[in-house]
């Protein structure tokens, strides 16, 4: 479709990211997270009157596979100050119970009947440190289709 954009949607490319410097510019904090990809937006929040870092900001990759892999690389120093980014919620959903809560549990369906669990860990465990998976079968066929993933 001409002039269709592929992109995903901003809100899933956005990461927060607390616990800034008062010195960090946004030079500095884009220089430390574009190390896992191309980033579209990066800003360090100020106040209006006294131009001083309110100790956030914000980070837009290009894609939501660079935000995964921002987040997979933790601890973050950015400016002597170990930093916390987390996935953006739109300001009228974080009042919402569990906004911010980091998701531990997957559920991955359409799973190839000959897939093994060794498949589906050496998969996921690049994403993080797997607690479990639980390959579950489909009652009537008895096939291996689906599993949860607790990271």
């Amino acid at each position: 479709m001409e002039g269709h954009d592929p992109k995903e949607p901003k809100q899933l490319r956005k990461l927060f990211i607390g616990g800034l410097s008062f010195e960090t510019t946004d030079d500095s904090l884009r220089e430390h997270f574009e190390k896992w990809g191309t980033l579209t937006d990066c800003v360090v929040m100020r106040d209006r009157q006294t131009k001083r870092s309110r100790d956030f900001g914000f980070v837009t990759y290009s894609c939501v596979e660079e935000v995964d892999a921002a987040m997979c690389a933790w601890p973050h120093k950015v400016d002597g100050c170990v930093v916390e980014p987390k996935r953006a919620v739109p300001r009228e959903d974080s009042v919402k119970p569990g906004a911010h809560l980091t998701v531990k549990k997957i559920f991955v369906g359409g799973i190839k009947e000959d897939t093994e669990e060794y498949n589906l860990r050496d998969y996921f465990e690049k994403y993080d440190k797997i607690e479990t998976i639980e390959v579950m079968e489909d009652r009537q066929s008895g096939k291996k289709t689906i599993c949860f993933c607790n990271f």
